[in-house]
């Protein structure tokens, strides 16, 4: 931010962040859901390639991991994509506690200005 700071941007600034923070919700938890749909896929089609491997455990594990590799992507895709979500909103919400701190400092020296001329 290269403008001065003052009461009207900090609170345009809070409401801006605000507004994100809400929007971030529905983000989330699309993130979420895809994240556990995908997941899921990927449980199923390990299960069933595991079921339809013949051999030892070890080689139906192997058999099964290497026929599941995409579903494997995909929810690994998924699931950063949900991290990523949930770490911008958190820090949305640092970045709005820092904005309040900076109202409040602003007002305490506002008020501080006004009573030395009152």
């Amino acid at each position: 931010m290269t403008e001065p700071v003052n009461p009207v941007l900090i609170e345009n600034h809070i409401r801006e962040l605000v507004t994100r923070i809400a929007n971030g919700i529905r983000v989330c938890s699309d993130r979420y859901a895809a994240f556990q749909s995908a997941d899921r896929e990927f449980d199923r089609a390990f299960a069933s390639a595991y079921l339809a491997a013949e051999g030892s455990i070890k080689d139906k594990e192997a058999t099964a991991k290497l026929e599941t590799m995409s579903e494997r992507e995909a929810r690994d895709v998924a699931e950063a994509a949900h991290r990523h979500a949930d770490r911008l909103a958190k820090a949305l919400e640092l970045e709005l506690r820092a904005w309040q701190s900076i109202s409040a400092s602003f007002r305490a020296m506002y008020g501080a200005a006004g009573s030395a001329h009152g």
